[in-house]
């Protein structure tokens, strides 16, 4: 408690403030815009952390930027029918139909206070889960680490996109860019093709930028022609009052409930926020006792959902802060950001830098409140960012994208590799191969390595240290877990004699 206080004590000063504020205001930004997500937005900034002396004030903005894109999100998904975010097509199932009744203000209320409660209460989790599982992990020795990297990456590919086989695609592609360069330990070249440029190897923020940066706008520019060049939303203005009573009391339980769905699945690797949120609308549809609603505008299918959402961040941060382990595309750029500053998430974190940490939790607090006051009184000017021409929004990112490069490596070089890496990404957005496990390879690949290395070092060479330990031979276990789960339904309906209804159970990366 006295170094969660010593985090409030930071974070209030005018400085942090500016930066939380700095954060939910871009985030929110983000969110509203369809296309562009907190992991883009972070990706961009990235260079210039560069010139950041402060890493505390850095982490501030990005968690900002983080809740804010979950709720920027719910105001186009009600209003458009339009999800910025894929996390906020379950909000549009309900909310839409709702501003369509002319109960627009409802439901952007209960989209806004649900995930003001949820967040609220799944930062109190955080706040006392988060040094549990970091002495915990102190336990930790190199095979467990190697298990719980290679858990990680797996279950993330495999969970995560349409394909397993695109899925393992994108991730030995991510764990290839994460070899090259000099061996940590034996100090050979690795994938240089004798070319100088390449002995430091691809640097995170140039892979980052290319794929998310680059390769996304690449990829929404080929598909402007599909999109509708003018929108309208519904106007919040002839809407009737905010919450009534019976909104209140139709809407606190979904907003407990998703809290408690939200919260877990964002520490799962893969779990994010879009299974949490479909989870909980399915859940309210079976239980409510106006299930005739639903598909006619239920504020419980609002509610809920909004609350998973913005429950499932927080639990993000449980395995990045405790482990350094990212289970999200926005959490792996974040873990980039980290490094920049020569800070590696995980047990000692928190005794290293535990004036960073606190400050960072503290200010999720503080950045619910500015959210909730943002998001109300303001919801007619997010609207209108909508209005923003999309020619001129995308030719400013790559602009942007490219001085950044430039900037954070002085080098014309990793331009061209950025680009490079970005037509990459379009091609495996075009043919539907996900992006998040290249990210994971790059970053967890190498540390993957040095542990599995460091285990045969200490074990002489003998490969039963992987299935010695209790702990390491449940992670590898669950490894396995991860790679039958999306094939459950049809190896269930093949033993039962009939047909499966499904080819495969999926969690989509993006809707």
């Amino acid at each position: 408690m006295s170094e969660l206080l010593g985090g409030f004590a930071t974070v209030l000063q005018p400085e942090y403030l500016l930066y939380a504020a700095i954060g939910v205001t871009l985030g929110t930004f983000v969110g509203v815009l369809p296309g562009i997500g907190p992991a883009l937005t972070i990706a961009l900034l990235l260079p210039v952390t560069f010139s950041l002396d402060d890493p505390i004030g850095t982490f501030i903005m990005f968690a900002g930027i983080y809740y804010g894109a979950m709720y920027g999100g719910s105001t186009t998904s009600i209003l458009l029918n339009t999800p910025g975010e894929s996390a906020s097509v379950a909000t549009a199932i309900e909310g839409y139909q709702m501003a369509r009744r002319g109960r627009a203000k409802a439901a952007l209320a209960t989209a806004a206070i649900g995930s003001f409660v949820a967040g609220t209460i799944s930062t109190l989790l955080l706040s006392l889960f988060a040094q549990p599982v970091a002495k915990l992990a102190t336990t930790f020795r190199a095979a467990d680490y190697f298990a719980l990297a290679l858990l990680a990456m797996v279950a993330v590919t495999a969970l995560v996109g349409r394909s397993l086989v695109r899925g393992m695609l994108s991730l030995i592609f991510g764990l290839f860019l994460g070899v090259i360069g000099i061996d940590g330990l034996t100090g050979q070249a690795r994938f240089t093709f004798g070319t100088m440029e390449l002995l430091e190897g691809i640097d995170v923020v140039v892979v980052i930028v290319g794929l998310f940066a680059i390769g996304e706008t690449l990829y929404i520019a080929s598909r402007m022609h599909s999109l509708p060049e003018h929108v309208t939303p519904i106007d919040t203005g002839s809407s009737k009052t905010w919450l009534s009573k019976d909104d209140w009391r139709r809407s606190w339980g979904p907003w407990l409930r998703g809290t408690a769905v939200g919260f877990p699945f964002g520490a799962l690797p893969s779990g994010g926020a879009d299974v949490p949120t479909f989870l909980s609308y399915t859940y309210e549809k079976h239980r409510s006792k106006n299930r005739a609603q639903f598909g006619k505008g239920a504020i419980e299918g609002v509610a809920g959902p909004e609350a998973a959402n913005n429950a499932a961040f927080s639990g993000v941060l449980v395995p990045l802060l405790t482990l350094g382990i990212p289970t999200s595309a926005t959490a792996a750029v974040m873990l980039a950001a980290f490094q920049i500053f020569n800070l590696q998430p995980g047990p000692q974190l928190f005794d290293r830098s535990p004036e960073l940490v606190w400050a960072l939790i503290a200010s999720l607090y503080v950045g619910n409140v500015l959210l909730l006051a943002l998001n109300l009184p303001l919801i007619r000017v997010w609207v209108k960012v909508l209005q923003i021409p999309r020619p001129i929004l995308y030719a400013g990112i790559l602009v942007f994208a490219t001085l950044g490069v430039y900037a954070a490596t002085g080098s014309v070089n990793q331009v061209f590799i950025a680009y490079v890496i970005g037509v990459i990404g379009f091609g495996m957005r075009h043919f539907d191969f996900p992006i998040a496990p290249v990210i994971l390879g790059l970053i967890l690949g190498p540390m993957m390595e040095l542990q599995f290395r460091r285990a045969l070092l200490v074990s002489n060479g003998d490969l039963t240290v992987f299935v010695s330990r209790p702990l390491t031979a449940i992670l590898l276990a669950l490894v396995v877990v991860a790679l039958v789960v999306p094939y459950l339904p049809r190896i269930v309906a093949r033993l039962r004699g009939r047909p499966a209804e499904t080819k495969r159970l999926t969690f989509a990366e993006d809707d």
